[in-house]
């Protein structure tokens, strides 16, 4: 604070919750105030605020202060005379104002702080609590002004200008891809321009002096990016968004939907809720061209913590530098200890309904603090230890099949699934998703992990990434092949009228079969020869997400809630599963002794020259490849707890790890079923070229492209 003639100047912090032009409560010297938060400020920012001097304060402003108390304290706030050591600061009593609920804020001023106090759950106004503030800046200017926090140097902004011809066929607002600096980037045509025109752009240096990959799986990706769907830079808004290119490297969009071209990727818009606390959103599957996600994240005071060169940076490195990176950004965005942390108090016969209430009961902030558990009526401190089995338990518990929420893919019996019909099953099932989604964006802020693989598309919805109609092999294998039937008779010439399909498909509800409607007045839309397309379209949209969508929409709230969006973006759908679920500790004589021959190698064996090359080099593969192999033959990272004698297939029933040998010119690198966990061989002629043509296969299929 300082005096300045009439006037009293403060320096205060914009509380938890606060929106633009919302007003909060602060003391200023011993009166209560009321703020206007300003069009450009946000929670956590430092504002100035001139007041007119109190008329009725003591005008000896030069005395000095009490021992035990201080002209800059709030009225409600009493100092404790207790013994100070080892450099702690001093206690204080804090009187709860009227109209303050538990778990609230309210803002108190000490030693010329401003600080913000939660007032506990079983406490109520009136009521006294004892906090230990945090010590005074030391450089103050005067003794009771706050200083705000220092930004950071701000990030290199240089541009670099480019100038480009507008493409033929493109029209004013539409959007052309083009290779700036050997980086693809979007660029709009302007209002003004047409075809044949030059138009001039800049980009900033981050993106065009992207740096090489360091890593050797980050430099195949690169070396072998084929036509497909490929995440690029918007020149406009430097924002994220995915393009499909074909083999000459050209922009491909506007095509009706396509079993090969076509993608779809999750769209989340936030919403406020009624509840500060609990954000809403609405949840929807676009095309991929229309989703796109910021390339930046900010701080809690407003500057860029993570810009679109950090992310170009990390996108380049292998797994263990990746999750490093993120853990670093992590822990950048956590709330320090002496601004508040939770305790997690639960029982353990009442474990996942006391952790509900708990962490449901969290603001986003919250969420993001340092937490301590503490299961009631056990001994234990917790130093790591108990936040491990926690998490483990807790998820174990929430994926259990019993529960109702999740059931076992019918595609790979190791992953799960949301069970749509899971409001059947459990009352405010919508509560748990959003409470498990809080607890995997929590686990990964945490470096802990969880105990459920999950199919495949739900991690491509965690990150924003595309889904094909080839993803449906992974849900149902026979309903993928019976849709994929459909164009093949179209295809043959057939007419499909004759199938007597509508646009309407069948869900099962405890032993109940409903018909639900795949569009509006599906049931009065026959599937034609014409119209077919529209049909694959549609059941493709149901079961990638429609017959699950309150539920994925909780989920990925509840995520959201902890972790940026952009964070994300360094990683694809089998580092997240390897992220969230950890690498899997592989026995490789259990692999090799339950793993079956057939095809071409089915005399040999493991006695097979190319066998004894594919475990030779598996051996030395590292333990993130072979979990990748597994992914790629399996579907899942996941190893079954009593080892691989007893892996399963889409049936339920045990099916063995399966190499089958291929004649040479079937097949040029190695491909897997996922559905019988089975590699296909083909009969290399050298160990070197086999060594390429897997690792190849294994890494290229987290990009979904086709490198026959």
């Amino acid at each position: 604070m300082s005096t300045n003639g009439g006037n009293s100047v403060f320096r205060v912090t914009v509380p938890d919750n606060v929106q633009p032009g919302e007003e909060f409560q602060v003391y200023a010297g011993s009166r209560i105030v009321r703020v206007r938060c300003p069009p450009d400020s946000r929670p956590g920012q430092s504002l100035q605020i001139t007041v007119p001097v109190d008329p009725d304060a003591d005008d000896n402003n030069s005395l000095p202060p009490p021992p035990n108390s201080s002209m800059h304290d709030s009225p409600n706030v009493r100092r404790l005379s207790e013994p100070q050591s080892n450099g702690r600061s001093a206690a204080y009593m804090v009187t709860i104002p009227d109209g303050i609920r538990g778990g609230q804020q309210f803002p108190v001023t000490i030693q010329g702080q401003q600080l913000m106090v939660t007032c506990p759950q079983n406490a109520r106004p009136g009521m006294s609590v004892r906090i230990v503030p945090p010590p005074p800046p030391e450089n103050a200017d005067s003794p009771g002004a706050q200083q705000p926090s220092r930004p950071s140097p701000p990030k290199d902004e240089s541009t670099q200008l480019f100038e480009v011809e507008v493409p033929s066929g493109v029209q004013p607002g539409q959007p052309f891809a083009l290779l700036a600096g050997g980086v693809r980037v979007l660029v709009t045509c302007p209002a003004n321009a047409a075809a044949g025109q030059r138009i001039r752009f800049k980009l900033p240096l981050a993106i065009t002096q992207k740096p090489e990959a360091t890593n050797e799986m980050a430099q195949i990706k690169l070396k072998y990016d084929k036509d497909g769907w490929q995440r690029t830079i918007r020149a406009s808004d430097m924002k994220f968004q995915w393009i499909r290119v074909d083999e000459k490297g050209e922009f491909e969009s506007n095509f009706r939907f396509d079993i090969v071209k076509s993608a779809y990727v999750r769209k989340l818009d936030f919403r406020p809720g009624d509840d500060p606390r609990i954000r809403t959103g609405i949840l929807t599957l676009v095309p991929a061209t229309d989703a796109v996600v910021d390339s930046k994240i900010k701080s809690a005071d407003n500057r860029d913590l993570v810009t679109y060169s950090d992310i170009a940076n990390a996108q380049v490195k292998g797994f263990e530098e990746k999750s490093e990176w993120f853990y670093e950004t992590c822990a950048q965005l956590c709330v320090e200890w002496n601004e508040g942390h939770m305790r997690m108090n639960v029982r353990r016969q009442y474990l996942l309904g006391d952790s509900v209430d708990a962490v449901m009961s969290l603001s986003r902030k919250d969420l993001r603090k340092l937490w301590r558990f503490e299961f009631i009526g056990e001994m234990g401190i917790d130093a790591g230890g108990l936040a491990r089995e926690w998490f483990q338990l807790v998820t174990e518990e929430i994926f259990d099949p019993d529960m109702g929420l999740w059931q076992s893919s019918a595609a790979n019996q190791m992953c799960m699934e949301i069970n749509p019909s899971s409001e059947f099953c459990c009352e405010d099932h919508l509560v748990y998703y959003r409470f498990l989604g809080r607890v995997m964006g929590k686990a990964l802020f945490d470096r802990q992990l969880v105990a459920g693989h999950m199919v495949q598309h739900l991690y491509k919805h965690i990150l924003g990434w595309p889904v094909t109609f080839g993803d449906l092999e992974q849900v149902d294998e026979d309903i993928y092949r019976n849709l994929k039937q459909i164009e093949t008779m179209s295809k043959n010439g057939d007419d499909l009228e004759m199938l007597c399909l509508d646009f309407t498909t069948t869900r099962e509800i405890l032993d109940t079969k409903e018909e639900v409607e795949l569009v509006k007045g599906g049931a009065d839309m026959e599937v034609t020869n014409d119209n077919y397309p529209e049909y694959l379209e549609a059941n493709l949209l149901y079961r990638m997400l429609e017959r699950v969508k309150p539920q994925m929409n909780e989920l990925l709230l509840g995520f959201f809630d902890v972790i940026p969006e952009p964070l994300l973006t360094i990683f694809d759908f089998q580092e997240l599963e390897l992220l969230m679920c950890g690498l899997p500790t592989i026995d490789m004589e259990d692999w090799k002794d339950n793993t079956e021959y057939s095809g071409e190698v089915d005399d040999s064996g493991p006695d097979h020259e190319v066998c004894q090359w594919f475990w030779e080099i598996v051996t030395d593969f590292d333990q993130e490849m072979r979990a990748r192999l597994l992914q790629f033959v399996t579907g899942t990272s996941g190893v079954p707890a009593r080892g691989f004698g007893v892996l399963q297939g889409n049936d339920g029933n045990v099916r063995k790890f399966t190499i089958h040998g291929l004649q040479p010119g079937i097949c040029l690198y190695p491909r897997a079923h996922t559905c019988f966990n089975r590699i296909d061989l083909p009969l290399y002629e050298t160990k070197d070229e086999f060594y390429e043509r897997l690792k190849l296969a294994v890494t290229m299929v987290s990009t979904g492209f086709d490198i026959e």
